[in-house]
């Protein structure tokens, strides 16, 4: 009897109880689980500046990795309330990285589709992350400037923005 009630509560556990995969301020990308009941939440006494350094290919739900993951970090401040204005987050692109800052005339003439990154890339520069390319990977990899996504700055190179935005008090995500 026991072990039927036990079964039959599994089978019938409302949904709501169930914790859903959200992602409430990037819409559609870099998705959390929340809950209050976990230990070492975001501090909303805290400003946080986070330069992230984005070198794969690899990729996670369907877009770059590297990406993903800041949308991951900015849905995961967004669930205890944390502002934009308190959220400062810059990020490099570079090495086997660099083709994701393609816009998708470029990408589809290189892998015959558009560019799977476009969306999440909009919207984290909608948000406020300041997304470059190290020029020295486009150069390698003779990428021209009209075929860099509009939300991506190419910046002199990778190390040039970390080396600025550390010493400027970020944090280094990789």
């Amino acid at each position: 009897m026991k072990k039927l009630f036990l079964l039959l509560y599994i089978l019938f556990i409302p949904k709501s109880k169930a914790q859903e995969w959200v992602t409430p301020i990037i819409d559609g990308y870099g998705k959390i689980k929340y809950s209050k009941n976990i230990a070492v939440q975001p501090d909303n006494n805290l400003e946080y500046k986070i330069v992230y350094k984005i070198t794969t290919s690899e990729t996670r739900e369907g877009i770059n990795k590297g990406l993903n993951g800041i949308a991951h970090a900015i849905n995961m401040l967004g669930c205890v309330n944390i502002q934009n204005d308190k959220v400062k987050i810059a990020a490099t692109i570079q090495g086997q990285a660099t083709t994701i800052i393609l816009n998708d005339n470029a990408y589809r003439k290189k892998f015959g589709k558009d560019n799977p990154n476009t969306e999440v890339i909009r919207l984290l520069s909608d948000y406020g992350v300041d997304l470059y390319v190290c020029s020295q990977a486009t150069a390698y990899k003779k990428i021209n400037k009209s075929d860099i996504n509009k939300n991506i700055t190419e910046a002199l190179s990778g190390s040039s923005v970390l080396l600025n935005y550390q010493l400027n008090g970020y944090a280094l995500m990789q």
